[in-house]
């Protein structure tokens, strides 16, 4: 019982990062904007971050680095395909090609460097709750504000004026446009806080779940985000439950290794992906499910006055 807290604890974790760059896609899909540059985005994100962590010995300064440099990617992203009208995912995928390149070459002086001991989270009182405490109570704050975060999302879209505005320029910016709302202006703000979150995921990865920089230690986590966005149908909730399934099969690989369970590594490694592809063919099945709910608009361009 001892282990499979341990097991829930590492899947909550694990989770979290997938949470916060799917919320991050989310936003951009629900606009409209598809961006397969979130891998790219979350590695520069992870440099950025543990640069900024090992020279000021600050995670919160680190986190927020890495926010900026997730949104600045993004903003170059939403000039490309939003002002420019290049397609967008062409320029999805030479961002994460480019992310991928460019933190490798800028991250070398920090491959073997590391950080300070990282400080040790719990709720006082619930952390010493037999088993419970282990598995829920002991976690890093931002694994809470993740699930602050998907609340929050859900109320923006569903319950306030801006999210209304946002859905609408995702399903009809034509419509959007007419009643005089600035369609591109909303959907670069949209494409920047996208790129925000993915960024926060990149350096929580590297800044507190590692916490060490390595090229490429995102290792596909951006694809599984942006998977998750469709397997979630585009809802905040069912992304929140999505990220904490996939933690738990990622970590599942580890527990059975620690539990010596006689399978291949090469097989518990690929569970993740494996997953991923099962979903996705699970859900293709059902096209007429995932037009109902994908916003009408996605991935098409928008020319002012056409």
């Amino acid at each position: 019982m001892e282990s499979f807290a341990l097991l829930i604890a590492a899947s909550l974790s694990a989770g979290t990062l997938l949470a916060l760059a799917a919320l991050g896609l989310l936003i951009n899909e629900r606009a409209g904007i598809v961006n397969l540059g979130a891998e790219g985005m979350m590695l520069v994100a992870a440099m950025v971050g543990f640069a900024t962590a090992f020279h000021t010995g600050s995670d919160a300064l680190a986190l927020v680095a890495g926010m900026g440099a997730g949104a600045l990617m993004a903003a170059l992203f939403g000039l490309l395909v939003i002002w420019l009208n290049t397609n967008q995912y062409a320029a999805g995928l030479a961002l994460s090609l480019f992310g991928a390149g460019f933190s490798a070459f800028a991250g070398i002086r920090y491959t073997q460097e590391k950080l300070g001991p990282r400080a040790l989270f719990e709720i006082p009182g619930l952390a010493d709750v037999p088993l419970l405490g282990q598995a829920l109570f002991k976690q890093h704050p931002l694994v809470y504000g993740a699930m602050f975060l998907t609340a929050a999302v859900a109320w923006f879209l569903y319950r306030s004026r801006a999210g209304l505005v946002l859905r609408a320029v995702g399903e009809s910016p034509e419509s959007a446009h007419a009643l005089g709302y600035p369609v591109r202006r909303i959907r670069l703000a949209a494409v920047m806080a996208g790129g925000a979150l993915c960024g926060l995921a990149g350096a929580y990865v590297s800044v507190i779940y590692t916490p060490l920089w390595v090229e490429g230690m995102i290792a596909g986590k951006g694809w599984i985000a942006l998977a998750l966005t469709t397997f979630a149908t585009w809802r905040p909730g069912r992304i929140l439950a999505g990220a904490y399934l996939f933690g738990f099969v990622t970590m599942l690989q580890f527990h059975l290794q620690g539990q010596g369970v006689a399978i291949a590594s090469q097989f518990l490694s690929m569970l993740p992906y494996l997953a991923t592809i099962t979903v996705l063919v699970l859900i293709s099945s059902k096209a007429s499910f995932i037009r109902a709910n994908m916003p009408a608009s996605l991935g098409k361009p928008f020319f002012p006055g056409s």
